[in-house]
């Protein structure tokens, strides 16, 4: 009783540590360094070598953080690896995963046990131990960072076929180290034991893999059970956790078990349950949305607490004594990614200029390499400790190099796609508007603020104090083609007018006949006028029965309403055509897209269709959707060709 007592007393100084190192960790970000190297940070400050606040044997009393935190990053990792957006790269993802796995894997380890002798608790070991430690570390070196990637493609909002096999073979890389790590493992402890590998041993690493994916396939059954559950976010989040840490705590019980009454250690790896029960859930369930969504807003919270944990658990007198090892190690990595980038990009039959920088996206490494680490260090009690600390300095430094190379190899390849701080007028959208007054002035401020590039038109001599409105504003004689042509009508994606009727109908007209301008928005002032604009194509808002509309909308749907006219703080509605191939054919249902995003029409050649989750996307489709700024941005690269 006494020892629950000071596990709880340790997890709740543990917590208030946690908060703490998330709000000083993001001080890192003005370094323009990853949060997660914050946490590590943090957590080595509070930890037992320097301030103390996390004793040594709180870490100890707290391994099963670790747990739930590894069960997390392996559901991230098999979210991720979602089929419909691979396919158009799959032979490039294929090929460079293969050789990133193979030659990173075989010349780290074979690095590492060429430097045993430098390393001080490898010092002593026998040959096969050596081997041991060799093949796991290869390992970890092969693990890479889907966190990290992803930001880092967000930031830059990055896309296209460089991207797109970037995110493929983190992914698909991430999948796969952990077979290799529950092969090593096994391998390892038959070499330090002194047994040799025979059938027996052979097939029963087979046996814990199809345990594994069995396991794995209840397990997404029981993740879909509680994202079907009718409650909170944050009580199915935390029973998400459970079920992770359920899992962890199975694979323990069988190994004992096994070891108990068999006298054969049966290791079913829980991170690669986890990643199959995930993935599952992602690539053939209806729970996919819910599933993404919980992960989404969850994961800071996970991070902060594995992370500072982890920075803790560092032995700081080790790492001072295994800095030149590390950076040794940290090179020969770096050697070892761009012979396997090369080759992996020449059989994927990549450009040439791809397969010079195809080794940067592969730099990074933090979560899932960490989680390795950790993993290494809890099954070998003896020097797992020393061994993560080597591990971790290599991880630190692949960290704080590894995103900018990412960055600079987007940009390097063209897919880069940052907003500038002044677009330059074709890249921005542009609307011109015809008539001076009150109401155009507001609109064309609104807008402005929404990044359009907006001219006001008046054909009045003289606009007074109009001029100091801070709206670009153009006087015209007339509305003849030449005035038009001088307005650069024709590079105007949204014409509105807001003169009379017979002036509209004329401007509607010049722009249908010679510009094919994408929308025209006519204020109408007589209703017999409305049939004559109506065949040119134009929305038409008559003032008299919009305002009768939309106070009706307010009364029945408030809440509705107030979102789609943006009056929701951060929220907006927009129209984007259906420009990249990969979605043609796809149906809403499977469209990978933030949680807030609502899809509310799609238009086909002119023709609104009463879209569903069945829908198929054709290029060059309108898609009408709504959410918040930050994630129509995202969709809006998603639909960029």
């Amino acid at each position: 009783m006494e020892n629950y007592l000071q596990i709880l007393i340790y997890l709740a100084g543990f917590i208030i540590i946690a908060v703490a190192s998330n709000q000083i960790s993001r001080f890192f970000l003005r370094a323009r360094l990853p949060l997660i190297t914050g946490f590590l940070v943090m957590g080595i400050i509070a930890g037992p070598y320097v301030l103390d606040l996390i004793p040594l044997e709180a870490i100890a009393d707290l391994d099963f953080v670790n747990d739930i935190a590894l069960a997390f990053i392996a559901f991230i990792v098999g979210a991720e690896l979602y089929l419909r957006e691979l396919r158009s790269r799959f032979r490039s993802i294929i090929a460079m995963t293969f050789a990133q796995l193979s030659i990173t894997f075989i010349l780290g380890s074979l690095a590492l046990f060429l430097i045993a002798e430098y390393i001080p608790f490898m010092q002593k070991m026998n040959m096969e131990s050596k081997i041991a430690v060799s093949l796991l570390a290869g390992t970890i070196f092969v693990a890479l960072s889907p966190a990290s990637t992803i930001a880092v493609i967000h930031e830059i909002r990055a896309k296209g076929p460089f991207t797109q096999t970037a995110i493929g073979v983190t992914m698909l890389t991430d999948f796969l180290v952990i077979i290799l790590l529950t092969i090593n493992i096994t391998i390892g402890e038959t070499l330090i034991s002194g047994t040799s590998i025979n059938l027996i041993s052979i097939i029963l690493l087979l046996f814990d893999l199809l345990i594994a994916f069995i396991i794995g396939y209840a397990l997404s059954k029981i993740l879909g059970f509680i994202i079907f559950l009718q409650t909170g976010t944050i009580v199915k989040a935390l029973l998400i956790l459970l079920a992770g840490y359920g899992i962890f705590s199975l694979s323990h019980f069988i190994r004992e078990w096994s070891f108990l009454y068999l006298n054969l250690k049966i290791y079913i790896e829980p991170m690669i349950i986890c990643i199959i029960g995930s993935f599952i859930i992602t690539n053939y369930s209806k729970h996919r949305i819910e599933f993404l969504k919980i992960l989404h807003d969850s994961r800071t919270a996970v991070y902060v607490i594995f992370f500072t944990l982890i920075g803790a658990s560092i032995s700081l007198g080790v790492l001072s004594t295994v800095w030149a090892i590390a950076l040794a190690l940290f090179v020969i990595r770096l050697a070892a990614l761009v012979i396997a980038g090369f080759v992996g990009g020449s059989l994927g039959g990549d450009p040439a200029r791809f397969n010079r920088i195809a080794w940067m996206p592969y730099v990074t490494q933090a979560g899932v390499s960490l989680g390795l680490t950790a993993a290494v260090a809890g099954e070998f009690a003896g020097w797992g400790t020393e061994f993560a600390t080597v591990m971790i300095a290599v991880i630190v430094l692949n960290q704080l190099v590894g995103p900018p190379l990412f960055k600079w190899s987007i940009n390097y390849a063209g897919e880069g796609h940052v907003r500038a701080i002044t677009p330059e007028l074709g890249i921005m959208h542009s609307a011109l508007i015809f008539g001076l007054e009150s109401q155009s002035l507001a609109l064309a401020r609104q807008l402005q603020e929404h990044n359009w590039n907006v001219k006001i038109v008046t054909l009045k001599s003289d606009i007074g104090d109009w001029k100091t409105s801070g709206i670009n504003i153009h006087q015209i004689s007339s509305l003849s083609m030449e005035s038009m042509e001088e307005l650069d009508a024709s590079k105007a994606e949204t014409i509105v007018t807001m003169l009379s009727d017979k002036e509209n109908y004329q401007i509607c007209e010049q722009a249908f006949e010679n510009f094919g301008t994408k929308d025209i928005i006519v204020r109408l002032h007589d209703r017999k006028n409305f049939d004559r604009f109506h065949e040119l194509g134009a929305l038409i808002v008559e003032p008299s029965t919009a305002i009768v509309s939309l106070l009706d909308h307010f009364v029945r749907s408030p809440h509705a309403t107030s979102l789609l006219l943006g009056m929701e703080e951060n929220q907006d509605t927009i129209m984007l055509e259906v420009r990249n191939p990969n979605l043609h054919g796809m149906a809403l249902r499977n469209l990978r897209m933030p949680h807030d995003i609502i899809v509310l029409s799609v238009t086909r050649g002119g023709q609104m269709i009463i879209s569903h989750g069945y829908t198929r996307l054709r290029k060059n489709d309108i898609v009408t959707l709504v959410g918040s700024s930050e994630s129509l941005e995202n969709v809006r690269l998603r639909f960029e060709e």
